[in-house]
């Protein structure tokens, strides 16, 4: 491992302040990806900037959308009764993801920024219209996540939080790696007044909203000729492209079939 500057910011201004506008520097929020990429030396930020003071915890919900703070842990999100009450879906989400032992250090936050292209909150947030808070502004979840481990922050630039729209109803489905439990292929569907959203994770290099299938309504049967674009979906030694695009069908039309 190699040698860094550490230092625990006391609020989200303090953290920026800290990081600067430096390639070299780094936010640490729950480190379940970013402490092994150090260990492994994949990665070797000069400046860790820790937020676990920062005040970026606690949930809050409004007659119409709810929001978490970026430090809020996969855990919290699972057991909280108002994540529950409000998108059952996303409460049932958080509580599949890794182990005991991720849930309970691993952040939302943390989780959006890495882009994970197999982790399983960037389909919720592109399902439930999702807006991603950081110091600076406001990313439409659908202009975030930008390919594989890529997305629109700037340098230096913090997620304070996520805001969620409340549906009628959600439900996810995921088929999970038997040993990591990230994605193979995960799907969120969402219903609003007027339209259905389904977003899906670990199929492709980014999350994307699966809008052919959308467009079909919420009382379909069969997605088996319903247009799925395969020239970016993974093919890997977990499941080739087009038993991932076998996976998005079935898990879509039970996730559909939930709500």
């Amino acid at each position: 491992m190699n040698r860094f500057v550490y230092s625990k910011a006391t609020s989200p201004r303090d953290a920026v302040r800290s990081h600067g506008k430096s390639t070299k520097a780094k936010y640490l929020a729950g480190g379940q990806t970013l402490l092994p990429a150090i260990k492994q030396l994949l990665d070797a930020p000069e400046r860790l900037i820790d937020l676990s003071g920062a005040g970026l915890e606690g949930i809050d919900v409004g007659r119409k959308t709810i929001t978490i703070g970026a430090m809020t842990r996969h855990a919290d999100v699972a057991a909280s009764e108002q994540v529950r009450e409000a998108i059952p879906g996303l409460a049932d989400l958080a509580a599949q993801i890794g182990d005991a032992q991720v849930r309970n250090r691993g952040t939302i936050g943390g989780s959006v920024a890495n882009s994970d292209p197999a982790a399983d909150y960037p389909a919720a947030l592109l399902a439930l219209s999702a807006i991603v808070h950081t110091n600076a502004r406001k990313i439409l979840a659908e202009r975030f996540f930008l390919g594989l481990f890529k997305n629109a922050l700037k340098s230096g630039e913090l997620i304070t939080k996520i805001e969620f729209q409340i549906p009628t109803t959600s439900a996810y489905e995921k088929f999970p790696n038997p040993a990591s439990r990230y994605a193979i292929v995960g799907v969120f569907a969402a219903n609003f007044d007027q339209s259905t959203r389904i977003g899906v994770t670990g199929a492709a290099h980014s999350a994307f909203r699966w809008m052919e299938a959308e467009d079909h309504g919420r009382g379909i049967k069969n997605l088996s000729n319903v247009g799925l674009d395969q020239s970016t979906f993974n093919n890997d030694i977990y499941a080739s492209a087009t038993y991932r695009a076998h996976l998005l069908r079935v898990l879509t039309l039970r996730a559909l079939g939930r709500l």
